[in-house]
């Protein structure tokens, strides 16, 4: 199998990325793996997608740093590919991370994904999904049941209703955004104005019900093709947790502890699950507090690697074999799979 992973920027991929963990775990697998930064990518003259990709070396690294120095060293084979050159392109790069100069990248791994499922490459997660998934509101679009009481809007006074109405204690944080940045605990009427001002510099203000089952954290799951990611009856979890902060990601520092997969988790996760098979999103990430899903992420789910040292299990391999099995189907079917259906495919 020929596999690309699309990054924000090659230069700032760590050994601590699931990225990294899931292409390091192709290699291992014997494909042929290209790292692409999403700046990278270009349209070429016949009508298929290129890029000038970092193609992984075969070498089986002791550990994950010692791979990516590999991907990073100015030895690293630097290569033109097109679609010609890929059977899956994995859209691994974080829309909600590029702001300012880089406001152009946003959409281009969506866009540029787009022309490779023209091209007969599977992609994932589905580009035309991700287009409007990329930010929160997309979330709305899940059954009420598995949602916080949630508005979203630029205006203080109803933000200020909203809160009236939550018993003085909320939860705001941009639309757009990810990792934890600008999440802020409302409980003291004095500072909302200024939070909503400041949020209100990056768009959209989502103002959401406090769920006090926060206090312990919350847990990220995987799921892949719609249901949660499973081996031998360990889950693919992880229970994020911060005594000093609101905000449990590991990259806000939180830290990554065994999760308790209850029934209310279970049942959060089937409910979704119908609506990510529809839309093609091969992988997930649901974060759930108590008996809600507070985000989904659906862009690049991370913490797989904190998955892998917590359960044991090598969820990373799994993935990539699910991976495997559709490049195997499509090729059964001539190209003739539609992406999204193909996705998500679970055979």
């Amino acid at each position: 199998m020929k596999i690309g992973f699309v990054v924000n920027q090659i230069e700032t991929e760590t050994g601590g990325y699931s990225t990294t963990l899931l292409s390091s775990s192709a290699v291992r697998r014997e494909h042929e793996v290209y790292i692409i930064s999403v700046g990278q990518l270009c349209y070429l003259e016949d009508g298929k997608m290129g890029a000038i990709a970092v193609k992984a070396p075969k070498t089986k690294f002791r550990s994950l740093d010692k791979y990516i120095e590999a991907i990073h060293s100015p030895e690293a084979e630097r290569v033109h590919i097109s679609t010609d050159d890929l059977d899956v392109l994995f859209l691994r790069n974080n829309p909600c991370e590029e702001f300012g100069e880089r406001a152009w990248a946003q959409t281009a791994g969506m866009v540029f994904g787009q022309i490779a499922c023209a091209n007969g490459v599977l992609v994932v997660n589905d580009p035309y999904a991700l287009m409007s998934s990329f930010n929160k509101m997309y979330f709305q679009h899940f059954p009420e049941t598995v949602r916080p009481r949630t508005i979203i809007s630029r205006d203080a006074d109803e933000i200020k209703d909203f809160y009236k109405k939550e018993k003085n204690k909320i939860i705001l944080k941009p639309l757009q955004g990810s990792g934890g940045k600008d999440v802020f605990l409302v409980d003291n009427d004095k500072n909302l104005n200024q939070i909503v001002e400041t949020i209100n510099r990056y768009g959209f203000v989502i103002a959401q019900q406090y769920l006090p089952a926060a206090k312990n954290g919350d847990i990220r799951v995987i799921m892949v093709n719609g249901k949660i990611l499973e081996i031998n009856g360990k889950v693919a979890a992880v229970n994020r947790v911060n005594s000093n902060d609101i905000r449990s990601n590991l990259h806000s520092g939180g830290e990554a502890i065994h999760a308790e997969i209850t029934d209310d988790v279970r049942r959060l996760c089937e409910i979704v699950g119908p609506k990510l098979v529809q839309d093609g999103m091969f992988l997930a990430g649901i974060d759930i507090v108590g008996d809600k899903i507070m985000e989904l992420n659906l862009d690049s789910p991370g913490t797989i690697n904190a998955m892998h040292s917590l359960e044991g299990e090598d969820f990373a391999t799994a993935i990539i074999n699910a991976l495997e099995r559709k490049v195997a189907y499509q090729k059964h079917y001539d190209g003739k799979l539609p992406n999204a259906f193909l996705a998500t495919l679970n055979l």
